[in-house]
């Protein structure tokens, strides 16, 4: 459809179905060679959150629809790549495990050593978890966490010194709306997460400026087998046990937009288009895309020497926190 990423060569993770999916497509139709990815083959199509028991309090309707929809995100990292293949353009597939950082340099060597480099990284994979904070368990954290951010920092890593030689490349990693903590979430791990993963790509942008390379964010909210989890687990868990405080999703399925409204969008990141934009931080919904800003102070107080409670006490409700409002005001 375009040539605006003819010649580069795209590593998209995490594209198996869903979100990833309709981007590495989107990059394919612009040219792109795209080495998709995700962590095995799929041998049976399931939700990471619905396990037996819990499908087991689903009422027949809800049981049926859940089927209904959960065949629609079937799907893995080779069955996009013929997706692409059958349309014209090119793609491989690379199965591996982004969270090890052997296997990570692995996926990115192979990728290099098919299509001569890596100039375009777009980490899409990551992994949920629901449960509020004092039922978090160690194993969950690091479930979530070694993904994003440390399975993205395990790509790009090994990614960098590719695009360092060719005084090139694009580094787009996919956070979530839950870094900035609201919308009524109880999964602790997966905002700390994704909130690590908009750090690593401050970072970045900051550090890689000067090869040529630019690293983004964007914070989708997208109809995907994700989603499904999110309309039906509260449905079916105790009250205490729920994935959002007044248990009920995000964004209801229905009112939830595919991925692929926005896909182009991240296609444009990964162009020379957009060689000035770095550092930033997009929300992509349906066809909206909107801008986060950048944390800056707003308030301050100082004295000459230390502070003491007598001082703070009297200085901080003036200056510091006058028109303060904490996060549940808004």
């Amino acid at each position: 459809m375009g040539n605006l990423l003819s010649g580069k060569v795209a590593l998209v993770t995490g594209s198996g179905q869903g979100i990833g999916r309709a981007i590495a497509i989107a990059l394919a139709e612009e040219g792109a060679k795209v080495v998709t990815n995700n962590r095995a083959p799929v041998k049976k199509n399931v939700t990471n959150q619905l396990d037996e028991a819990k499908l087991a309090r689903l009422s027949p309707e809800q049981l049926k629809w859940y089927h209904e929809e959960l065949e629609k995100y079937s799907g893995d990292a080779e069955t996009t790549a013929k997706a692409i293949r059958d349309a014209g353009y090119e793609a491989t597939a690379i199965f591996g495990d982004i969270a090890d950082f052997n296997e990570a340099k692995k996926i990115v060597d192979k990728a290099a050593e098919i299509y001569g480099s890596v100039d375009i990284i777009v980490n899409v994979a990551g992994a949920f978890g629901f449960a509020p904070i004092e039922k978090i368990t160690e194993e969950l954290w690091d479930k979530v966490n070694n993904v994003k951010p440390k399975g993205h920092f395990n790509i790009i890593r090994h990614a960098v010194p590719y695009m360092r030689k060719n005084k090139w490349g694009r580094i787009i990693n996919c956070s979530s709306p839950a870094w900035t903590g609201s919308g009524g979430l109880r999964q602790a791990e997966y905002t700390a997460a994704n909130a690590g993963t908009v750090g690593l790509t401050w970072a970045l942008a900051e550090e890689l400026a000067e090869d040529g390379i630019t690293a983004n964010a964007f914070c989708p909210a997208a109809k995907t087998r994700a989603s499904i989890d999110m309309e039906l687990f509260d449905q079916v868990v105790a009250e205490d046990e729920r994935a959002t405080k007044d248990g009920k999703p995000f964004v209801p399925y229905d009112e939830t937009p595919p991925p692929e409204l926005f896909a182009p969008f991240i296609a444009y990141l990964a162009s020379d288009e957009a060689a000035h934009v770095t550092g930033a931080v997009f929300m992509t919904m349906g066809s909206f895309i909107g801008l986060y800003s950048h944390p800056a102070v707003t308030a301050s107080m100082v004295k000459e020497g230390p502070w003491t409670m007598e001082n703070i006490l009297a200085e901080a409700p003036k200056t510091l926190l006058k028109d303060y409002k904490n996060i549940l005001q808004k």
